[in-house]
């Protein structure tokens, strides 16, 4: 498993073939309070609209309930991003499996003057995140 960070984004990559990860990042998030609202598999939308596949791509939108309702009591327009979403690919050059998502805590600071409870929170989510992310990719 290697780490991936940027600026935006972290990811890690796995052994794993994408389903297994998808499924792992399903059954990871739960122990953080974190539930998957929705899978998008971006190949069987490209089938349906007449499109050539891609490599496997996978879209997990996460929420943590209580979180997602802090939030938004905190600043409004945090729910342009919600809810985050984990992202399960097979990267083009590679062929490896890639697990991440955007960081949340640079979202946050997209907002117009995001206060520091929601600076925090957004901390706080993107710790649980990138655990639940690390312990799918085992």
């Amino acid at each position: 498993m290697a780490e991936i960070q940027t600026a935006s984004r972290f990811a890690v990559t796995t052994e794993k073939s994408v389903a297994e990860a998808v499924e792992a990042v399903q059954a990871a998030v739960v122990p953080y309070q974190f539930g998957v609202l929705w899978h998008l598999d971006i190949n069987q939308t490209l089938q349906t609209k007449g499109q050539e596949p891609v490599a496997p791509f996978h879209v997990l939108e996460v929420c943590s309930a209580p979180r997602a309702r802090r939030a938004l009591t905190l600043q409004q327009s945090t729910g342009y991003f919600l809810p985050c979403k984990i992202v399960v690919y097979q990267e083009d050059a590679t062929g490896q499996t890639v697990i991440g998502l955007q960081r949340p805590q640079v979202l946050v600071d997209l907002t117009d003057n995001p206060p520091a409870a929601l600076q925090e929170l957004a901390q706080e989510v993107e710790a649980s995140l990138m655990a639940a992310i690390r312990k799918a990719a085992q």
